[in-house]
């Protein structure tokens, strides 16, 4: 529970709550505890303007795209990084260290997010996939049949095709950035917002289902289709290359 004068939205706990989904473990995640988070912790209670000036402008994009997957404008989104910036301020003394300084702010954003959506009548639960987001992720017809002697494997035509980067990589590639770009914000909210912050922003799974509050497979299945998505995006982009250069 949080204690009456700690602001319920605003300045979570970083302690994982009784019944929660998230992953426990008695050993800290990676980027957690460590002698750097330690001294920008300390950094920032000291009213290092420069420190504070650091996670503003390296965290500001990620929160922002998280955000806005809560709420209709981009001006509401804008309002709660603002708001979540300000509590960070007001709650850092009370900053335990039991999860990333990083997860703790994006629980802020999330819970900040979620109070203004439900305000704005379309609020999603993290925890459920759309009916429509249940089918197979790549055309069955990919696939060699049953009967084939190499059955579910790749058809010689529907294998993915190699190139460089990896799909993953590609995400930051220039030439393709644009391209990557609107496939992902044609991406479900979910699906979006969790490959964002695995791929562009460098997020881990644990640091992803915390911020979040989803379980492990949530993320996996979220993460997976996004890519998969993305997957095709760059496949139908190199075909495209191939057959102009002939």
């Amino acid at each position: 529970m949080v204690p009456e004068d700690r602001p319920h939205v605003a300045e979570p706990t970083d302690a994982p709550e009784p019944g929660s989904r998230r992953q426990k473990s008695a050993a800290p995640a990676s980027c957690e505890g460590t002698d750097g988070e330690a001294a920008l912790v300390a950094r920032l209670r000291a009213g290092h303007e420069a420190a504070f000036e650091e996670i503003v402008d390296s965290w500001s994009p990620m929160l922002l795209r998280l955000a806005r997957t809560f709420v209709s404008t981009d001006a509401s989104a804008q309002e709660i990084v603002q708001e979540t910036w300000l509590a960070v301020v007001k709650g850092l003394d009370r900053f335990e260290g039991r999860s990333a300084l990083r997860t703790w702010v994006f629980r802020i954003v999330t819970n900040l997010g979620k109070t203004r959506g439900v305000r704005e009548a379309r609020a999603v639960p993290w925890s459920s996939l759309a009916p429509a987001d249940s089918g197979p992720t790549v055309d069955p017809s990919r696939f060699r049949g049953p009967d084939d002697p190499w059955a579910h494997n790749w058809t010689p035509a529907g294998a993915p095709q190699r190139w460089e980067p990896t799909p993953e990589d590609a995400l930051l590639a220039g030439e393709i950035r644009a391209e990557v770009a609107k496939a992902l914000e044609a991406l479900p909210d979910q699906q979006r917002v969790v490959v964002s912050l695995r791929d562009v922003h460098g997020l881990s799974a644990d640091e992803v289902c915390s911020a979040l509050d989803i379980s492990s497979t949530n993320q996996r299945v979220l993460l997976h289709r996004g890519r998969a998505h993305l997957r095709l995006v760059l496949e139908d982009y190199y075909r495209g290359r191939e057959m102009k250069a002939r």
